[in-house]
């Protein structure tokens, strides 16, 4: 890079008159610009890293679903069929309203919670300790939360089971081997796990609440539930929809709590659409019906995810781009 600079030099004349001077020059320049191909060879490394663990993947992806792969053999070319019987598949659409019921369920509770969470722990006296608190359960991996809850749950020595059988909301039947509560014991554990990710979140956001609009808001004479819906609330909107993307992507993908505790049942009570994935992939090793699961899955989890964006963009954002409409 260029560097153009001006100095001044300040002369003396015989009679003791003061005259400046400004002599403009060029320094030497050592360093010689670099080419624009630098910098593409610098990321070179991480773009190929970044092909390499999806790009090929998707294309073989889309590879085995149409066709029927045969473990030890040739593979034998179905076309759409593998898509087709999806769609007289009942497992795979009782796959989707599962996922559709487990999903609303998380999404709603980690929400409400992780923002409640998040005003409570704001600036309060021992944020630091109680933030580190939170987060304790997020760090644990899906599968010991898995297997904790599942003991937790167990019907023999489960502490949780003898409380819900002490306060006459549980029979003998344990909570994961009930029908109707199975889910819901599910549900709670992917709650408790990352709630925690949601109120870290919420509170970034809180934090960057203009101080000046909530005075201003107070002095009008606003209460402070009144104060979050209107000044925090939508301030925190963007961090919001950063969570509930992360949350929405991972309960579509993570069953790794879901296979440590239930395996899918009783029945399909717990039985989402990945964890039948699973089982038609590693199980029964139906890799083209497999693929075609997974491709439908990923194709609708970036269609809900474009919606979301939209319905959770913000609000102040909204209203600037109508105004320039206008």
């Amino acid at each position: 890079m260029l560097i153009e600079a001006k100095t001044s030099f300040v002369t003396v004349d015989e009679d003791h008159d003061y005259a400046a001077r400004t002599i403009d020059y060029e320094p030497e320049n050592r360093n010689t610009a670099p080419r624009r191909r630098f910098h593409l060879y610098l990321m070179l490394p991480a773009i190929i890293t970044l092909a390499a663990i999806t790009i090929y993947p998707f294309f073989w992806l889309i590879y085995m679903s149409l066709h029927k792969i045969v473990i030890g053999g040739a593979d034998r070319w179905v076309g759409l069929k593998n898509y087709a019987g999806l769609l007289t598949d009942e497992k795979n659409i009782q796959g989707w309203l599962m996922l559709a019921k487990y999903s609303g369920l998380c999404l709603s509770f980690e929400i409400l919670v992780g923002v409640l969470l998040a005003v409570i722990l704001n600036n309060s006296r021992f944020e630091k300790v109680l933030v580190t608190l939170v987060l304790m359960p997020m760090m644990m991996s899906p599968v010991v939360a898995g297997l904790l809850w599942y003991y937790l749950y167990n019907g023999t020595f489960g502490w949780y089971h003898w409380l819900f059988q002490s306060l006459g909301l549980l029979g003998e039947t344990s909570i994961l081997a009930d029908y109707g509560s199975a889910l819901w014991g599910v549900v709670i554990v992917d709650i408790w796990q990352w709630t925690p990710l949601i109120t870290l979140i919420a509170l970034a956001g809180l934090k960057r609440v203009p101080r000046d609009q909530v005075e201003a808001h107070m002095v009008d004479g606003a209460g402070p539930i009144r104060n979050f819906f209107a000044i925090s609330l939508p301030n925190i909107y963007p961090f919001l929809l950063i969570g509930i993307l992360l949350r929405f992507m991972d309960n579509f993908r993570f069953i790794d709590h879901i296979l440590a505790m239930t395996g899918g049942g009783p029945g399909n009570s717990t039985r989402i659409l990945p964890v039948y994935l699973f089982d038609v992939s590693f199980q029964f090793f139906k890799l083209g019906r497999g693929a075609a699961i997974a491709f439908t899955l990923l194709a609708v989890t970036i269609i809900l995810g474009m919606i979301l964006v939209r319905v959770f963009e913000n609000p102040a954002q909204k209203k600037a781009l109508a105004n320039q409409k206008d």
